[in-house]
């Protein structure tokens, strides 16, 4: 298939729309973190930003998909690394699948996809990592747990594709895998000083409402934009907009029966609930499928988030909530809803029996179970060598000043100038 400049053009603008997601992430889990804290929480983001965009050219994009190594769907090789070869089709996209973008168009939308999947991590840890173990934690984990995952369901010649998997736009390699994953991070990392009797209320909502329509915006991109191609952008993109709209309204309506008042925060969240739910099934559900994918999602993540008080897990922004057990929802539910008159296969619902949710299934279990057990030994070996966490001074003054020896405001400038000076005397 010869390259289409229209669904080039749709393709990388949708990858930057998808890079755009991450400030916004940075903006949105800014918000949600005490005052001491929102600098590192964006250099964090904007460290993952720089990271994993050389990481990805030069390794993790041809592991995730390069040719399958063995031939047995579990890896890629290093036939693309340094972007060798570019010229050479994706491996997998014939057929049906073959892309009409020129395969330097599919690495920077991919690369997206890389970047926001780690940075989602740092709401799970906020409050208490060191920033240099962070970024050595975001190399092991992208080689170690993006990278096959994305090869076993994104890649056509991964084990889990082959098998019939459907995955539009990353509910498993993104949502599930980052929510399974910050579990694990903030398990291995310990609870912040404090958790759970001290309040750590959100210092800026306005500033996390903010990140989230940022995040809104992005999702367009990020859902409509895995067509590859313009002419089948359509549905994935409306899908998203009514799925979000759902869950921003189911969420709502959970806190007004539970506590009586609707909040602004809860809004917000919810919302991003409804687009990690229907990223897995944008392409493959039809209206109905997306409105009732967004209400399912909005209820089950808000009751889920009382989930780390019952564990007593300090996962501290509620990553395991909103991105993994709504990205779990999301992706069973394309068994259940996804329809031929779509552009997959049909679900329960409609006729396809439950091959196609027992493929679904099998993705959940299988992505969880490797993300939450390879992460944890990653952060495991680098609290055991460099340690993961700051002091317990650092940690009570901090991370802005601790770390970055910056204030995020001026309202007592003269207070913050002091204590920086004081610092750099010691």
């Amino acid at each position: 298939m010869h390259d289409n400049s229209g669904d080039t053009a749709w393709v990388l603008l949708s990858a930057a729309l998808v890079l755009f997601m991450t400030p916004g992430l940075a903006v949105f889990y800014g918000g949600m973190v005490r005052r001491k804290n929102v600098l590192a929480m964006l250099m964090q983001n904007f460290g993952v930003m720089a990271v994993v965009s050389l990481l990805w050219v030069w390794v993790t994009y041809s592991l995730a998909f390069g040719p399958d190594w063995g031939g047995v769907g579990l890896i890629g090789t290093l036939h693309f690394a340094g972007l060798a070869h570019l010229h050479q089709a994706v491996p997998g996209y014939t057929g049906n699948k073959a892309q009409s973008i020129p395969p330097v168009a599919f690495v920077i939308f991919q690369m997206m996809f890389a970047i926001i999947t780690p940075a989602l991590l740092t709401g799970s840890s906020a409050d208490r990592m060191k920033f240099g173990t962070f970024l050595a934690f975001i190399v092991a984990w992208s080689v170690l747990v993006y990278a096959p995952i994305a090869h076993w369901v994104f890649s056509p010649q991964g084990w889990l594709a082959r098998r019939g998997t459907e995955d539009f736009a990353g509910g498993t390699v993104v949502e599930l895998n980052a929510g399974m994953a910050g579990a694990a991070l903030a398990l291995v990392a310990g609870r912040r000083r404090g958790w759970p009797h001290s309040l750590m209320r959100p210092h800026n909502v306005p500033l996390t409402v903010v990140g989230g329509g940022i995040l809104w915006f992005g999702w367009f991109g990020f859902n409509a934009g895995s067509a590859l191609k313009a002419s089948g952008a359509g549905v994935a993109f409306v899908n998203t907009n009514t799925a979000i709209a759902a869950a921003l309204l189911a969420w709502i309506a959970v806190e007004k029966l539970r506590t009586g008042k609707p909040t602004t925060l809860g809004a917000v969240s919810g919302a991003i609930a409804g687009a990690v739910a229907i990223t897995p099934a944008c392409g493959f559900v039809n209206t109905l499928g997306a409105t009732v994918i967004g209400v399912i999602a909005g209820v089950v993540a808000s009751l889920a988030v009382r989930l780390k008080f019952r564990l007593r897990l300090d996962d501290s922004l509620d990553v395991l909530a909103v991105h993994g057990v709504a990205g779990l929802v999301g992706t069973l539910l394309v068994g259940f809803f996804g329809t031929a008159s779509a552009l997959g296969r049909n679900g329960l619902f409609y006729g396809g029996g439950p091959g196609l949710l027992g493929h679904e299934a099998l993705a959940v279990v299988c992505v969880g179970a490797y993300s939450f057990a390879v992460t944890a030994g990653i952060a495991y070996a680098l609290r055991r060598t460099v340690g993961l966490r700051v002091s317990e001074e650092d940690e009570i003054v901090g991370l802005d000043l601790s770390l970055h020896e910056e204030t995020a405001y001026d309202f007592d400038s003269s207070g913050g100038a002091r204590a920086i000076e004081q610092r750099s005397a010691r």
